[in-house]
């Protein structure tokens, strides 16, 4: 038997670093690049529509944004509105798709586009009862808005960015151990702290204002603003190992289905060392308002990359730097889907396809969808087929209806059976 495989959404002209999905107008975001080195690489954000076509999710180009010599490393989106991390610097990127009407293959032949493929829109309309033939298609255009450095180390790096809960701050986190947010769309500074003793690796901002950081320092810490309220620590009720130092790789919050008041935390951890003989990754779940560690589980022997948790907190989607991708159910942290070397390489963001705007009609019949990127330059798809099972109800129903028709059958062929 095979090899279990992903389907292919999109292959870019650059290696993908991050991903984004607008469900609004079912755009996937995905961005990379080659860097300054004149290797010949473009570096770029891509719109890419998404669409059900013939009962398949498929994508395809609808912008190329050009980012000139600077790779975007990290991507977080706020309505219209991209943060992305280059280099030291956050760019604010705000992208707008309209209709366009009456425009001719000949015309839009002559539009200068970016990109390796352009998306065309839908074939003309029939001219009826003296109506005016004519095209429609969806266009998109991207403005460069702010940008700021947001990392002064020695070789400095944004290598995380999120917005707040209404969208009116970001933060970001670096190389030199900072945490740093900022107004939107101004990006002046508002707040300016020492979070690690070297890089940060990820954070997550909670809609109570909360803070969660983790860094190289082997540390998982919460603050208020710049105040410390507590670190972090998975192993009080988990596994313990002396030999081996274990960091914190990603953090997310997110929602507990069925109790939108509730928040979850989610981190994974990883060796801090490489192995011969790797030890496992594990996955935990906190409770969202104390911060104490609610479940732990094993993850596998593959190095965790990245994390994604799903709008409706139902799911957790894994990355590895062996290029494999998981489904994890947050409840009880168990495995629902693996595809191993998905990739071959190391995958940089997973994203799920959310559940509103036009999430339900591109998901299907599917129950999630994953988006997976990596150094390859590839965009893959996961589908997790439905899981829905038959109501109890339904069941008992059933049951009774087939004691019932045993009964009249009996009686039938045994007239005095009853």
């Amino acid at each position: 038997m095979g090899r279990r495989r992903a389907p292919e959404l999109y292959r870019a002209p650059f290696p993908l670093y991050a991903l984004q999905v607008d469900p609004s107008a079912g755009l996937l975001i995905a961005a990379g690049g080659g860097g300054a080195a004149k290797t010949g690489i473009k570096n770029g954000v891509h719109f890419l529509q998404l669409e059900q076509i013939n009962g398949r999710l498929s994508a395809s180009l609808l912008h190329s944004h050009d980012t000139e010599t600077r790779a975007t490393m990290n991507l977080a989106l706020a309505g219209n509105i991209l943060a992305a991390g280059q280099d030291a610097h956050c760019q604010l990127l705000r992208f707008q798709t309209h209709q366009q009407k009456g425009k001719n293959k000949t015309e839009k032949a002559g539009c200068k586009e970016q990109g390796p493929r352009q998306r065309k829109g839908a074939a003309p309309v029939e001219k009826k009862s003296g109506a005016e033939t004519h095209q429609e298609g969806v266009e998109l255009s991207v403005e460069n808005l702010q940008a700021v450095q947001t990392d002064f180390s020695p070789d400095p790096l944004q290598k995380v960015v999120c917005f707040n809960h209404d969208n009116t701050l970001l933060a970001t986190g670096g190389t030199d151990g900072y945490v740093r947010v900022w107004k939107v769309p101004s990006l002046e500074k508002v707040l300016e702290f020492r979070a690690h003793e070297g890089e940060i690796e990820d954070l997550a901002l909670g809609p109570d204002g909360k803070l969660v950081t983790v860094g190289w320092d082997l540390k998982a810490s919460v603050w208020q603003k710049d105040q410390l309220v507590t670190q972090l620590h998975w192993q009080e009720n988990g596994p313990t190992f002396s030999n081996t130092p274990y960091r914190y790789q990603a953090c997310r919050f997110g929602q507990v289905p069925d109790q939108p008041a509730r928040l979850r935390l989610f981190t994974v951890q990883i060796p801090h060392k490489r192995l011969r003989q790797p030890p496992p990754c594990y996955l935990t779940a906190w409770d969202g308002s104390t911060f104490l560690p609610l479940r732990t589980k094993s993850c596998g022997h593959e190095v965790i990359s990245c994390l994604s948790v799903s709008e409706s907190g139902t799911f957790l989607g894994l990355g590895t730097v062996t290029g494999s991708v998981a489904i994890y159910i947050a409840f009880s942290l168990q495995r629902l889907y693996y595809v191993r070397e998905a990739h071959g390489i190391v995958v940089t963001d997973v994203a799920f396809l959310p559940e509103k705007g036009r999430g339900p009609e591109l998901l299907g019949f599917h129950e999630t969808a994953l988006f997976s990127v990596a150094v390859d330059s590839r965009c893959q798809l996961h589908l997790l087929p439905s899981r829905r099972s038959v109501p109890v109800w339904l069941l008992l129903l059933l049951c009774v209806g087939l004691i019932v028709m045993t009964i009249l059958l009996l009686q039938s062929v045994f007239p005095g059976f009853l």
